[in-house]
Protein backbone atom coordinates (compact mmCIF):
# COMPACT_ATOMS: atom_id res chain seq x y z
CA UNK A 1 0.00 0.00 0.00
CA UNK A 2 1.31 3.39 -0.68
CA UNK A 3 1.91 5.89 1.56
CA UNK A 4 0.04 8.72 2.35
CA UNK A 5 1.40 12.44 0.92
CA UNK A 6 2.53 14.75 3.22
CA UNK A 7 1.44 18.53 3.00
CA UNK A 8 3.05 21.66 4.09
CA UNK A 9 1.38 24.32 4.94
CA UNK A 10 3.07 27.34 5.68
CA UNK A 11 1.93 28.51 9.50
CA UNK A 12 0.05 25.55 10.34
CA UNK A 13 0.67 23.86 13.73
CA UNK A 14 0.76 19.73 13.52
CA UNK A 15 0.75 17.39 16.21
CA UNK A 16 3.06 14.68 15.24
CA UNK A 17 3.32 10.79 17.05
CA UNK A 18 5.91 8.42 16.26
CA UNK A 19 5.64 4.84 17.92
CA UNK A 20 8.58 3.05 18.72
CA UNK A 21 9.15 -0.55 16.75
CA UNK A 22 6.11 -2.34 17.74
CA UNK A 23 5.42 -0.22 20.40
CA UNK A 24 8.59 -1.97 21.90
CA UNK A 25 9.65 -0.02 25.08
CA UNK A 26 13.15 1.15 23.56
CA UNK A 27 12.80 4.73 25.08
CA UNK A 28 12.71 3.35 28.94
CA UNK A 29 15.52 4.62 29.70
CA UNK A 30 15.96 8.66 30.99
CA UNK A 31 19.08 8.62 29.19
CA UNK A 32 17.62 7.45 25.87
CA UNK A 33 14.92 10.25 25.87
CA UNK A 34 17.78 12.59 26.67
CA UNK A 35 19.11 12.02 23.41
CA UNK A 36 15.97 12.12 22.10
CA UNK A 37 15.21 15.57 23.42
CA UNK A 38 18.67 16.85 22.51
CA UNK A 39 17.88 15.80 18.80
CA UNK A 40 14.57 17.45 19.11
CA UNK A 41 16.28 20.89 20.25
CA UNK A 42 19.64 20.22 17.98
CA UNK A 43 16.26 20.71 14.59
CA UNK A 44 15.44 23.57 16.48
CA UNK A 45 18.69 24.80 16.10
CA UNK A 46 19.82 23.45 12.61
CA UNK A 47 16.20 24.20 10.85
CA UNK A 48 14.08 26.67 12.80
CA UNK A 49 11.48 24.11 13.99
CA UNK A 50 8.84 25.60 16.23
CA UNK A 51 8.61 23.76 19.76
CA UNK A 52 5.60 24.23 21.43
CA UNK A 53 4.97 21.26 23.39
CA UNK A 54 6.34 17.47 23.24
CA UNK A 55 6.76 14.76 25.57
CA UNK A 56 9.12 11.56 25.00
CA UNK A 57 8.02 8.54 26.62
CA UNK A 58 9.10 4.92 27.04
CA UNK A 59 7.69 3.82 23.65
CA UNK A 60 6.21 6.75 21.74
CA UNK A 61 6.63 11.01 21.53
CA UNK A 62 4.32 13.50 20.95
CA UNK A 63 5.43 16.32 19.28
CA UNK A 64 3.39 19.82 18.64
CA UNK A 65 5.07 22.09 16.33
CA UNK A 66 4.29 25.03 13.79
CA UNK A 67 5.41 24.85 10.72
CA UNK A 68 8.05 27.51 9.86
CA UNK A 69 8.98 26.72 6.61
CA UNK A 70 8.93 24.30 3.97
CA UNK A 71 10.79 20.89 4.63
CA UNK A 72 10.94 21.89 8.36
CA UNK A 73 9.49 18.86 10.02
CA UNK A 74 10.55 16.56 7.47
CA UNK A 75 14.28 17.50 7.86
CA UNK A 76 13.60 17.99 11.88
CA UNK A 77 12.13 14.29 11.69
CA UNK A 78 14.68 13.28 10.00
CA UNK A 79 17.22 14.18 12.02
CA UNK A 80 15.73 13.25 15.33
CA UNK A 81 14.38 10.22 14.40
CA UNK A 82 17.59 9.44 12.65
CA UNK A 83 20.16 10.01 15.31
CA UNK A 84 18.02 8.52 18.04
CA UNK A 85 17.58 5.66 16.76
CA UNK A 86 21.57 5.03 15.70
CA UNK A 87 23.03 6.08 19.19
CA UNK A 88 20.82 3.50 20.28
CA UNK A 89 21.41 0.92 18.28
CA UNK A 90 24.80 1.59 18.08
CA UNK A 91 24.77 1.80 22.00
CA UNK A 92 22.92 -2.05 21.98
CA UNK A 93 25.03 -3.43 19.72
CA UNK A 94 21.39 -3.45 18.02
CA UNK A 95 20.43 -4.10 14.29
CA UNK A 96 17.27 -3.57 12.97
CA UNK A 97 14.10 -0.94 13.04
CA UNK A 98 13.89 1.37 16.03
CA UNK A 99 10.51 3.51 14.81
CA UNK A 100 7.08 2.02 14.15
CA UNK A 101 6.82 3.05 10.03
CA UNK A 102 6.54 7.16 9.67
CA UNK A 103 5.64 9.92 11.93
CA UNK A 104 1.95 10.39 12.18
CA UNK A 105 1.01 14.04 11.68
CA UNK A 106 -2.10 15.75 12.38
CA UNK A 107 -3.15 19.87 11.71
CA UNK A 108 -4.94 21.70 14.63
CA UNK A 109 -7.23 23.64 12.79
CA UNK A 110 -9.12 25.38 15.99
CA UNK A 111 -7.39 27.51 18.90
CA UNK A 112 -9.72 25.09 20.94
CA UNK A 113 -8.17 21.87 19.24
CA UNK A 114 -4.78 23.84 20.00
CA UNK A 115 -5.58 23.97 23.57
CA UNK A 116 -6.59 20.29 24.06
CA UNK A 117 -3.88 18.73 22.12
CA UNK A 118 -1.48 21.09 24.56
CA UNK A 119 -3.11 19.25 27.65
CA UNK A 120 -3.23 15.65 25.97
CA UNK A 121 0.67 15.94 25.55
CA UNK A 122 1.07 17.57 29.04
CA UNK A 123 -1.40 14.71 30.69
CA UNK A 124 0.17 11.64 28.69
CA UNK A 125 1.96 9.98 31.89
CA UNK A 126 -0.60 11.17 33.98
CA UNK A 127 -3.22 8.84 32.03
CA UNK A 128 -0.92 6.32 31.80
CA UNK A 129 -0.64 5.92 35.52
CA UNK A 130 3.20 6.87 35.45
CA UNK A 131 2.96 10.14 37.41
CA UNK A 132 0.04 11.86 39.55
CA UNK A 133 0.96 15.45 37.76
CA UNK A 134 2.77 16.34 34.46
CA UNK A 135 5.78 18.11 36.72
CA UNK A 136 6.37 14.32 37.43
CA UNK A 137 7.65 13.49 34.45
CA UNK A 138 10.99 15.12 33.25
CA UNK A 139 11.06 14.46 29.56
CA UNK A 140 8.24 16.61 28.62
CA UNK A 141 7.31 20.73 27.73
CA UNK A 142 5.35 20.65 30.85
CA UNK A 143 8.69 21.21 32.32
CA UNK A 144 9.81 24.36 30.40
CA UNK A 145 12.47 22.35 29.52
CA UNK A 146 13.67 24.43 26.29
CA UNK A 147 17.15 22.70 25.99
CA UNK A 148 18.64 19.59 26.78
CA UNK A 149 20.53 19.76 30.23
Amino acid sequence: MPRANRYFIPGHVWHITHRCHRSEFLLKFARDRKRWRYWLFEAKKRFGLSVLNYIGTSNHIHLLVKDTGEEVIPKSMQLIAGRTAQEYNRRKNRKGAFWEDRYHATAIDTEGYLAQCLVYIDMNMVRAGVVSHPSGWANSGYQGNTEPS
